[in-house]
């Protein structure tokens, strides 16, 4: 039975620090490196990437929707990177965003979750606005095989709190509903569960939520988007020890000089060092 991931999150980021650090090939950051925004320009990019920061951070994060574009080449790529990222001991979280129902939400967790799948990661993103339970079989899945789920709770984009801050018939917004549900799925697991939350580190301290929910948070928004160490202390004060800071662009731009990106990934650890105190 492999660890928990909420086993091996804990010991990365004791590891490597606090770092999730995106691969996000958008068609300009393909462009500023000097490549095409074809499948070939995606592999040199990507793997570039890969190569240059994940041996240096606990979490690398890429966005499947970039490789898709690409077709079943684009894919192909996406898979190498996959492997890359772990062979150099990073966890891999694929941001994914799935949230389906029945038999279809299976087949989804099923292509990421299940180790024999070409496409095996140790953690994906993953949307509970087609209620809760619809998520099952991702959970169900997660647990058999020691994987990891990222929640959407309280995301950084703007139109967020439109549906995240709506609140029930008891008073209880939304995205409160869905911590609640994390911390049951959580519930005496040690030192911090497999079952996770999207948080976006340009929140703000306002919105109420009790975050002590008992699973590792995945904070967008650090860096380029104008997220702080600063807000991320303010905004999960005592749990901030289990947050991972997520950066793409911030990190990317640096390319795609290899020292210069693992020097991006080498500051943004030393700057984040201060959540885990």
């Amino acid at each position: 039975m492999t660890e928990p991931f909420g086993v091996r999150y804990a010991a990365a980021l004791a590891e490597r620090g606090h770092l999730c650090a995106g691969i996000d090939p958008h068609p300009g950051l393909l462009r500023a490196w000097g490549y095409d925004d074809t499948p070939a320009g995606l592999e040199r990019f990507a793997l570039g990437a890969a190569e240059a920061m994940a041996p240096y951070a606990a979490l690398v994060k890429p966005q499947s929707a970039f490789y898709e574009r690409h077709g079943s080449r684009g894919v192909a790529v996406l898979e190498r990177v996959v492997a890359t990222c772990r062979e150099a001991g990073a966890l891999v979280l694929l941001d994914v965003k799935r949230g389906d129902i029945g038999s279809t939400s299976r087949a989804y967790a099923e292509a990421y979750l299940d180790p024999a799948a070409p496409l095996a990661v140790d953690a994906i993103t993953v949307s509970p606005y087609l209620g809760f339970g619809s998520l099952q079989p991702f959970v169900d899945l997660a647990t058999e095989h020691g994987r990891g789920l990222f929640v959407l709770a309280a995301t950084s984009n703007p139109e967020g709190p439109e549906v995240q801050q709506a609140t029930s018939d008891d008073g209880a917004t939304v995205a409160a509903g869905v911590l609640a549900r994390l911390r049951d799925l959580n519930r005496g697991a040690g030192p911090v569960g497999s079952f996770g939350a999207v948080v976006g580190a340009t929140v703000g301290t306002g919105t109420g939520l009790d975050l002590d929910f008992g699973g590792p948070v995945l904070a967008p928004g650090y860096g380029a988007q104008g997220g702080t160490v600063a807000d991320l202390a303010a905004i999960f004060g005592a749990r901030a020890r289990w947050v991972a800071a997520a950066s793409s662009r911030g990190l990317l731009e640096a390319g795609p000089d290899a020292t210069a990106l693992r020097s991006a990934v080498e500051r943004a650890n030393d700057e984040l060092r201060a959540l885990s105190s």
